[in-house]
């Protein structure tokens, strides 16, 4: 196994499939700051791939703009999966964390509010197949003082979860016709953009999670425990 700078190498990727060639070498990739030094998207691009603004407001930055054809052509999953932070995980290892994590985030019972909840906004979304937040939250019918806060929080544990992922972004155009803005997640379930049988895993859950830890520890030899088992939390 190689080791992360072996895999990526903090400054060599320049190009967007090289950042799917690094995804698919390490099986799990933060997109921004992970807390473990050098691990993430952000760290591994060359210079000329980070975030830049300019005199007149604009800015460019290739990574960001690299998230959708990853997701989409990169044969690996994206959500906010580290510590309520997004990053990518490669179809290879999706299934030991599907595994690990369904079992660390359980739904919570039907018969309390917060699994009624919970379950209407994945009903919502295998009925509608995907949704943008805003609308997903509407649907929801989560439209009042502060809904939106905890509306955010939940999807952002039923990401944790392994219930919810992201399948594409979507972005405003101008008059022009012209994406602009930071572009808006479209959620769907795994189930829907992978298929059933992507999710599964032969392993019981601690199998899965011992598995992904020695994985990891290979990976970041300089990380310590308490940082690599907050990274699977």
């Amino acid at each position: 196994m190689k080791s992360l700078h072996e895999a990526g190498g903090t400054g060599k990727i320049g190009s967007c499939p090289e950042l799917m060639e690094c995804i698919q070498t390490v099986g799990f990739l933060p997109l921004l700051e992970s807390g473990i030094r050098g691990f993430s998207a952000e760290a591994l691009v060359s210079d000329d791939c980070r975030y830049v603004t300019y005199e007149d407001g604009g800015w460019d930055w290739p990574l960001w703009k690299w998230k959708g054809p990853v997701v989409t052509d990169g044969d690996c999953v994206y959500g906010k999966f580290f510590a309520t932070k997004a990053g990518f995980v490669s179809l290879e290892w999706w299934p030991d964390f599907c595994n690990w994590r369904r079992h660390a985030y359980p739904l919570a019972s039907d018969e309390t509010d917060e699994g009624a909840l919970a379950e209407a906004i994945l009903d919502t979304l295998r009925e509608r197949g995907s949704m943008v937040s805003r609308d997903l939250r509407a649907a929801c019918g989560l439209v009042g003082p502060k809904m939106r806060s905890l509306f955010d929080g939940y999807v952002t544990r039923l990401q944790m979860a392994c219930r919810i992922v992201t399948q594409d972004f979507v972005y405003p155009r101008d008059k022009q016709g012209r994406e602009y803005g930071w572009g808006l997640s479209l959620l769907t379930t795994p189930e829907q953009l992978l298929g059933p049988e992507a999710s599964l895993c032969d392993r019981t859950p601690e199998e899965s999670h011992q598995r992904m830890l020695a994985h990891l520890h290979d990976l970041l030899p300089e990380a310590t425990e308490k940082q690599l088992l907050k990274l699977l939390k």
